[in-house]
């Protein structure tokens, strides 16, 4: 079995729910998942120890990473991901001119860090729908996947 961490950061709960959405189609694939939420203390080192990394976060203000992730993002820095599969979904508010942009800093910065990462992240505005829960469970099984070296239909 692989190792899967799926690593979020929410205030009103909203990319909670993803996240939940996002192991339960982990799970339903056949692999299990360790979910961290970000403010129980995780740092970016520990990826290492995973064959497969989904990250999940609200955007802040006009397009920030909320301060929850400041921490990681900076430690990312130090942390070659040459090898690792990766995802990234989020939540945000389309009412903001960078919609979700806090996925798309996580996106590059795990790039840019050498993850090999699976394109079709997902951005939802404020509260998930039912539709958006299945998506992040599509998500999850893709993920499954995408990370066993098979082509996501």
């Amino acid at each position: 079995m692989a190792k899967i961490v799926l690593i979020y950061a929410s205030m009103s709960g909203n990319t909670e729910m993803m996240a939940e959405a996002v192991a339960d189609g982990i799970k339903e694939a056949g692999e299990e998942v360790e979910a961290i939420d970000i403010m129980n203390g995780v740092f970016a080192k520990d990826l290492l120890n995973y064959d497969g990394i989904i990250l999940g976060s609200y955007t802040w203000g006009d397009g920030e990473l909320p301060d929850d992730y400041l921490d990681f993002y900076e430690e990312l820095e130090g942390v070659d991901l040459s090898g690792k599969k990766a995802a990234v979904f989020g939540s945000g508010d389309t009412g903001y001119n960078s919609f979700c942009a806090a996925v798309d800093i996580l996106m590059e910065k795990l790039k840019e860090r050498g993850a090999d990462v699976y394109a079709a992240e997902i951005k939802v505005d404020l509260t998930p729908s039912e539709a958006d829960e299945d998506e992040c469970r599509t998500l999850g099984k893709n993920f499954v996947t995408f990370l066993n070296g098979n082509r996501v239909k």
